[in-house]
């Protein structure tokens, strides 16, 4: 491979470059939507937050929260094996997720913006002996930072959309200069694969879908028992992790079932928490009655709808419903992880807009282990057949638990291509 980067990446650094006097309102504006922590905002510019600790260290890197949860056992591995663990996030809610669970002696910090300056001194404070990023984060300025520094680098469950194939076949160049600068590509499906080494990977392994091995979420044991306390008796179906719009198709399926299940509880809990306010008004002024749960209000009878709009709590709400509604599937595109759910026993339920977890939802709709609708209608219907038939959802549960079972051993598989990467450094 050329170590000359071709015009497109230099125009790419020199605009990077150019833009450094700027990031400072680009924060400030962030800041002012509650997306960056003000007391952290020096680790955006690669000033590092802690010391760096002594012996081989892993640097690896996720976008925001499901990417980081996907990370972990990964990070515990690697750990293992004698690296100490550096994890990046680039939003305010995976920070204090990291917090929580990140193995003992990890550290988190917030990833630099691609600006050269930035990523230069983030990397001479923390001194990498391997880089991993995970499915398709592709920053051409870390990427040409990180390969000058010669370190390893490696994309871990990569994945490439025929849409982002498209997009970058139209610039070959650019794609195999980037690409080409990975020591190792973990793809999570053969297709991936396929699509990565057509685009100049030099070495492309298939390991699978580290998401299909990601602990279960946690859950506060005296959280989860006084919400089992407070709805015990209740009909009750969860939408998970929605998205603009979704979660008012969710009130309109609690109108139209609840003179059906008398006491019918509809719990929520929005992608983005900071929403909560918003879509407790919206609901209602449909004539609903919510409980928000960041205003702490105790969750009563008369509550149609409950918002739980916190961070860290999604397994506490996995383990309260057996009926999970995914979002992002109706209304959004992409779909959400679907894997947490299903493992805590629940049975699923999504729109037809799942790309990002294809292999997932495929093996789940294939197995029975999943129900998919269309519309607000169809979801009102399948979350009414749930609620009145206990016996369904077992078996829609079980499905699912068979279809997961087919599709572990990512992490194991990963852990053996990565480790001889690094094996060679000091």
């Amino acid at each position: 491979m050329s170590t000359a980067l071709p015009l497109s990446l230099r125009a790419y650094r020199l605009a990077t470059s150019c833009f450094r006097p700027f990031a400072g309102l680009l924060l400030d504006k962030r800041q002012r939507r509650g997306k960056e922590d003000a007391s952290r905002r020096s680790e955006r510019l690669g000033i590092a937050g802690r010391p760096r600790p002594e012996g081989r260290l892993a640097w690896l890197h996720g976008a925001s929260v499901g990417e980081a949860i996907t990370l972990l056992p990964l990070a515990a591995r690697l750990a293992a094996e004698g690296y100490r663990i550096l994890m990046t996030t680039g939003t305010v809610t995976s920070a204090a997720l990291m917090a929580e669970r990140l193995p003992p002696g990890a550290i988190h910090q917030f990833v630099p913006l691609d600006i050269p300056a930035y990523v230069r001194r983030f990397l001479e404070h923390w001194r990498p002996d391997l880089v991993c990023f995970l499915e398709s984060e592709l920053w051409p300025g870390m990427i040409a930072e990180i390969k000058a520094a010669g370190i390893p680098l490696a994309l871990v469950n990569g994945r490439m959309s025929p849409r982002s194939f498209a997009r970058w076949c139209r610039v070959p160049r650019t794609s195999a200069a980037l690409l080409g600068r990975f020591d190792l590509i973990a793809a999570q499906s053969e297709d991936d694969g396929r699509r990565f080494a057509s685009l100049g990977a030099p070495r492309v392994v298939v390991t699978g879908n580290l998401k299909f091995d990601a602990p279960l979420p946690p859950a506060d044991p005296g959280v989860l028992e006084g919400l089992r306390q407070a709805v015990a008796g209740r009909p009750l179906w969860l939408a998970a992790v929605t998205h603009e719009g979704e979660e008012a198709l969710a009130g309109e399926v609690h109108a139209a079932q609840k003179d059906r299940f008398p006491g019918l509880l509809t719990l929520i809990v929005p992608r983005h928490p900071e929403r909560g306010e918003a879509i407790a008004s919206a609901l209602r002024e449909k004539g609903l009655n919510v409980a928000l749960r960041s205003r702490g209000t105790a969750l009563e009878v008369r509550h149609d709808v409950y918002v739980a709009d916190t961070v860290g709590e999604m397994g506490v709400f996995y383990r309260l419903a057996r009926i999970v509604f995914m979002g992002k599937s109706l209304l959004g595109k992409g779909g959400q992880n679907p894997i947490e759910p299903v493992k805590l026993g629940a049975a699923v339920l999504h729109g037809p807009h799942v790309q990002n977890f294809v292999e997932a939802y495929g093996a789940l709709d294939g197995m029975g282990g999943a129900v998919v609708v269309h519309g607000s209608a169809e979801l009102s219907g399948a979350v009414a057949r749930l609620l009145a038939e206990p016996a369904e959802v077992e078996r829609v549960a079980a499905g699912g638990a068979k279809a997961i079972a087919t599709l572990t051993g990512a992490l194991e598989r990963t852990l053996i291509a990565l480790l001889p990467l690094g094996a060679g450094r000091p």
